[in-house]
């Protein structure tokens, strides 16, 4: 398995090659050492070569692998490239013996209907996308004959947006393996000129890197070349691994001798805007810090790790004040003070002393921040020449006081009224990233997930430095009064230092001789204009290297924020706007060929003499998983776990549009653990009926849950439901209801509704939510008797230590399905799967869904573990019995 990660200027790119029976975890790898250098399992990957052009941030990227088949029969290769996530598919080909099989871009609905038709007919081998802090995983299989040739080659482009001074390159390389002509080619082109240029990898020494690495640039050109030989990519002489496993880094920034540029080319601009040497605007900041009983332990203890660092850079007219919330709010100060020694000395204190405590109030939190900074202003306690921002923490959903995600979106709206900004941070998985994301937008800020790593203090603080030097607010890009159309973004509160503003829009006369600019704003002294005028025969001589560059970038360039702003303004809209918006953003999407979170990119393959289907989409950052078939930008359906039946457990693996399923094969009596969560202190259990007449000795005949058990231990609350009755006990309080009543039970944080003998609805809170499907079947049927089925709907407020027989799988995991192959049974094909390092034969079958309807259900396809789920559950399912219910 070759896998190379290709980040290209913040992108981050991932291209690699796995053999049929190898799984695509980059930590390990079996060669055959008797096999030439290269070869893996038959298969040679002859090349690798990831080529990159920048032209004026904008970078096109082109990912080509070539492979051959020595083995003497046919062989399964997989091509898996990671790129950023704000980059854009353009193309993918894939050619055997000279035959290509080219993607083609369709309207998201399109593709999947495509997609749909061949999965109902068991025979595809999805893309898959894998989400991680800036990386989205593109992967595609094919089978290859023996002896034949195949080539993938992937095309993405990005702009690249300015952080902290720089446009990064960030390459992590990982062949695992020796690869005959392995290269990295950048070639980067600046009308503005080069200011620097460097490479460094954390993997190899300076002397190996110095022979293997050329760097250059002069004007407006700069090329980074990495094209180690056989033996330069040896861990030892001797050795026949890879040592390249680690960290390639290219950064570079452009001359900024005027603080604004603008390029023309074939009727389309661009303006890039970063001045320099500006005064910093003081800031009023207002830290709105989560510290519900969620951010327990490390969170908490890193958010004050981080607070403290941002303390020691906060400058002295500075104005700051920290609002605590959990299920109420506190604060430090009853107002905002100034940042001097002195009170930053205590804020310290007050910071080093931050615990958790219970609920989560979003709503009285910011509200308290804003009413500061609003206070702050006309109190005239912050400088006339200040600008003011909220910056907020949160683990999870709204849980206390105002709950409703609209509301606290009005109050917030109402509140800031458009003055300064707020930035949303989004502390792990376990929340409503698209609530902050709204939230954030609406009002002309944005919002990161900080995730929940050994850095994300480091996070927390790159975060801070990104917005904590402001320049400029209140920025215009003023151009003539119809003179251009189809204007990009114009308008920015801040333009904070290290970072660029870029306007892009087309010229209504595309013959004008002079082009004019002019970029106002408020700074800490006074009020800035900064002008740019261009010629337009000065422009045309300037960029007549069209030979090296690619001529349209300009018009790419304005497509591609075109369309990103649209889909970033489509998350506000609603109803008519909503839909103008998406309709102008799919048409950019399918005349520029970008797979966009509107559009799928199909491929046919070959595959046993039949074309084959597979969808490249986009997923979304709300997708807390780490492994989703690309199927669509956010499932349409939300990942769901559910047991029925026999009783058949079904898995739909969270960000997949793929099913696991297995049967547990116990006596009748059996207790098993279906969920244990020890943070939200929730617990299901179920236990196994068999047919009448069965006896707790037998394991013969068809199995069902004929009770469930459902406890929260932190509200002393637990509900008993049989095929007869549901009994709910607070404490030592009992209610009971009858499958013939229709009633609705709600306390705080709870709501227990039951459909008159059709299903019972549990709800915790926002984020946790199960349904108990009531099965009955005739009363004087010799054998069957009356069962339940189990759903969780929701469980996305579940944590990560959550466990059981379905709670296990609320968190990703990956896993991979190949070598499909005839069954015993004609209709139901086998094939291998490779999950948490087990190799196992499953079978392709189906299952039914009764959430709508108890008595015909929905047909689910799914994978069949054999054995009681052995392989696929961790342990095996005996650890899974418990002694009773409760």
């Amino acid at each position: 398995m070759v896998t190379l990660w290709w980040p290209c200027l913040v992108l981050a790119l991932l291209s690699g090659l796995e053999t049929s029976g190898f799984p695509r975890s980059p930590l390990r790898l079996l060669g055959k050492r008797s096999l030439p250098e290269g070869v893996v399992d038959g298969i040679e990957i002859y090349s690798t070569k990831i080529s990159c052009k920048v032209t004026s941030r904008f970078a096109h990227n082109v990912v080509t692998t070539r492979a051959v088949n020595r083995a003497d029969k046919a062989k399964e290769v997989s091509f898996d490239v990671e790129l950023p996530k704000t980059a854009f598919i353009t193309n993918f080909t894939l050619t055997i013996d000279g035959v290509t099989y080219p993607g083609s871009v369709k309207e998201k609905e399109v593709a999947q209907k495509q997609y749909e038709k061949a999965v109902s007919q068991g025979k595809t081998a999805g893309l898959v996308k894998a989400s991680g802090r800036k990386l989205e995983k593109f992967t595609v299989s094919v089978n290859v004959a023996a002896g034949s040739k195949v080539t993938f080659e992937l095309t993405y482009e990005e702009m690249l947006k300015r952080n902290k001074g720089k446009y990064e390159m960030y390459l992590k390389v990982q062949p695992k393996q020796l690869v005959r002509h392995f290269e990295i080619d950048a070639h980067i082109f600046e009308p503005q000129g080069i200011s620097m240029l460097d490479a460094d990898a954390s993997f190899i020494t300076n002397d190996l890197l110095g022979s293997a690495l050329t760097k250059s640039f002069s004007g407006k050109k700069g090329h980074v070349s990495f094209k180690p030989s056989l033996d330069q990519q040896r861990s030892c002489p001797t050795c026949t691994d890879s040592l390249l496993n680690g960290d390639f880094t290219i950064v570079y920034d452009v001359n900024r001798e005027s603080p604004g540029n603008v390029q023309i080319v074939n009727g389309y601009f661009v303006h890039f805007f970063a001045p320099q040497g500006l005064p910093v605007v003081p800031k009023n900041i207002a830290f709105v810090i989560d510290v519900s009983g969620s951010m327990s332990g490390r969170k908490i203890q890193q958010t004050r790790e981080a607070l403290l660092k941002i303390l020691d850079d906060m400058k002295e007219d500075d104005y700051l004040n920290f609002i605590l919330f959990s299920t109420g709010v506190t604060t430090w100060k009853d107002h905002l003070v100034k940042a001097t020694p002195a009170n930053l000395e205590e804020a310290r204190a007050f910071v080093k002393n931050i615990h958790d405590q219970s609920m989560t109030n979003i709503n009285d939190g910011l509200l308290r921040g804003i009413e500061m900074l609003n206070k702050a202003r006309e109190d005239h306690l912050v400088p006339e020449r200040s600008t003011s921002i909220v910056i907020m923490l949160t683990d999870g959903d709204a849980n206390t006081g105002e709950s409703r995600s609209e509301k606290i979106q009005e109050n917030v709206r109402n509140a800031i009224r458009g003055k300064f900004p707020l930035y949303n941070l989004g502390f792990g998985n376990n929340l409503n990233y698209n609530f902050l994301e709204t939230l954030a937008l609406e009002n002309h800020g944005f919002a990161r997930r900080i995730y929940e790593d050994s850095d994300a203090s480091l996070q927390l603080q790159g975060f801070y430095e990104e917005v904590a030097n402001p320049l400029l607010t209140n920025v215009e890009v003023e151009y003539p009064e119809n003179a251009i159309m189809d204007l990009t973004r114009n308008s920015y509160p801040h333009f904070y230092d290290g970072s660029e503003i870029v306007v892009a829009g087309r010229l209504v006369d595309r013959n004008v001789d002079n082009f004019k600019a002019d970029v106002k704003g408020h700074g800490a002294l006074n009020d800035l204009t900064f002008t740019e005028e261009v010629d337009m025969k000065e422009m045309d001589a300037a960029l007549k290297e069209q030979g090296y560059i690619f001529g349209d970038y300009i018009e790419r360039l304005w497509a591609y924020l075109t369309i990103e702003q649209l889909l970033e303004k489509r998350k506000n809209a609603h109803g008519d706007e909503k839909a103008n918006i998406t309709a102008e953003a799919l048409d950019l999407s399918l005349k520029y060929h970008f797979v966009t979170p509107l559009t799928s990119m199909v491929v046919t393959k070959p595959e046993d003499n039949e074309d084959q289907t597979a969808i490249a989409d986009k997923p979304g950052e709300a997708i807390s998983s780490s492994v989703a078939y690309l199927t669509s930008q956010q499932s349409s359906h939300s990942p769901y776990y559910y047991v029925d039946g026999d009783p058949h457990f079904i898995i739909q693996v969270p960000g997949k549009n793929d099913t696991i399923c297995f049967n547990i094969d116990e006596k009748p009596g059996t207790v098993l653990s279906l969920i244990q969560d020890p943070v939200t202190g929730i617990a299901v259990t179920g236990q196994i009926i068999g047919e009448k007449g069965s006896n707790a000795s037998s394991r013969t005949g068809k199995t069902y849950f004929g009770k469930l058990g459902i406890t929260n231990a932190w509200m002393d609350f637990r509900i008993e439901v049989t095929t007869e009755k549901i009994i709910l006990g607070n404490g030592d309080a009992l209610s009971t209801f009858s499958w013939l009543d229709t009633v609705t039970v709600t306390q705080t944080g709870l709501s227990v509704t039951i459909n008159r003998k059709k299903n019972m609805v549990v709800s915790f809170e926002d984020g946790i939510s199960f349904v108990i499907v009531l099965h009955q079947v005739w009363k004087k049927h010799p054998v069957h008797q009356d069962f339940l089925g189990f759903y969780v709907v929701d469980s996305h407020r579940m944590s990560a230590q959550t466990h059981g027989l379905l709670g296990q799988f609320f968190q990703p995991f990956d896993f991979k399905v190949f070598d499909v192959r005839p069954g015993s049974d004609p209709t139901k094909p086998d094939a291998t799967m490779v999950v948490k390092s087990h190799r196992l034969t499953v079978t392709r079958g189906s299952q039914k869904d009764y959430r709508k309807d108890a008595s015909v259900g929905t047909k689910v396809v799914c994978w069949f573990v054999h054995n009681n789920g052995e392989g696929f559950i961790d342990g095996v399912h005996t650890d899974y019995i418990v002694p009773s219910l409760f």
